[in-house]
């Protein structure tokens, strides 16, 4: 879609899909993006509108970056967003060098979210429609990076206007579905994908409440998330029970009620900035925090410890914030993203 746009705009495009990884069952599912379907569809476009179009192989390197990270990260308690690694080191690291050797003057992606000029240089906003805005998996996206950096489509108000974008081209990709899933785990069932790239890993143990009482047995942390309340097996309680910690190293999953999902104070590391300034030269700053992508930015106050660490204090506690999750800083007026970084440890 963004590369038929750019060519009927008279751009000299050159059209680039990422294979990433094989699925066999993946590749004929709707709803499973960067699969055989998709790169069947952009070599068609390329095709009607007269650019070359290439595949690149880049399952080992997905895999290495992605993939294998997902799997420690899982298996190390976290909750993992595997879609901002792989912008980070595949999309915006390995391809964005490709289309520099390539001598490109920019690389434009169907990412929604918006790249605006500032008084200084480029700035990264969030997409004009709240409901496909991406921002809290480009955050951590970098300044150079971004100059480099173009999204067509953040702008448009709406899917339905996408659509009508491809229509108009004439494109048969105008009215296919929305991929949701993560691209590796196409059926959403993340620990089968998990005992395939680690076999053994779903040891079972035991399901102990925060205070102490052993209420039952699991087939595997991996099963499991923070947060999470239906399918603990666990029935016949008078209490509502939440997964509040999982304890990979005794193999527990420990429960309790709702308010111990309750978090004010956010530990932040491995921070990417795009705001103005050095980060670690302001002692706190009042801004606006997303710790899950499908949740609203909050307010917060950030104090930086390091160039890439920092303490993020919510003004009203959040449940359900998870390590492994990013947390994502906005400006308190406006679209502005200013990076984020990711959660590191429970409360």
């Amino acid at each position: 879609m963004v590369a038929a746009e750019l060519a009927r705009e008279g751009y000299d495009v050159v059209g680039i899909t990422l294979q990433l990884y094989d699925h066999g069952a993946a590749l004929a599912k709707k709803g499973a993006c960067c699969a055989g379907r998709d790169i069947h569809d952009a070599r068609r476009v390329a095709e009607e509108m007269g650019f070359p179009h290439y595949v690149l192989d880049y399952e080992n390197v997905f895999r290495d970056a992605v993939m294998d990270e997902f799997a420690e990260s899982y298996l190390g308690g976290a909750t993992p967003v595997p879609c901002i690694r792989c912008n980070e080191r595949v999309k915006f690291k390995d391809l964005l060098g490709t289309a520099k050797d390539l001598d490109a003057d920019c690389m434009a992606t169907g990412h929604y979210i918006q790249r605006k000029m500032g008084e200084t240089r480029a700035e990264l906003h969030s997409a004009a429609d709240g409901n496909r805005d991406q921002s809290y998996f480009l955050f951590s996206t970098t300044q150079e990076q971004l100059d480099y950096l173009r999204f067509p489509l953040g702008h448009l108000a709406s899917k339905a206007d996408t659509r009508a974008l491809a229509a108009k081209h004439g494109l048969s990709v105008a009215d296919k579905p929305d991929s949701q899933d993560i691209c590796f785990v196409p059926d959403g069932d993340y620990a089968k994908v998990i005992e395939k790239l680690r076999p053994g890993s779903a040891e079972p143990g035991e399901i102990v409440h925060a205070d102490g009482r052993v209420l039952g047995t699991h087939n595997g942390v991996i099963h499991y998330t923070i947060g999470q309340r239906r399918g603990l097996g666990i029935g016949g309680l008078s209490e509502p029970l939440y997964v509040v910690k999982l304890d990979v190293e005794a193999k527990r999953v420990i429960v309790g009620p709702k308010e111990m999902l309750s978090t004010r104070t956010i530990p932040v590391r491995e921070i990417n900035w795009l705001g103005d300034g050095n980060f670690a030269d302001s002692a706190e700053r009042d801004i606006m925090v997303r710790v899950r992508s499908t949740r609203p930015p909050r307010e917060a106050i950030l104090r930086p410890i390091s160039d890439t660490e920092a303490e993020v204090e919510l003004l009203t506690p959040e449940e359900g914030v998870s390590p492994g999750q990013a947390c994502v800083f906005y400006a308190t007026e406006g679209t502005r993203v200013l990076g984020g970084g990711w959660i590191w440890r429970g409360h």
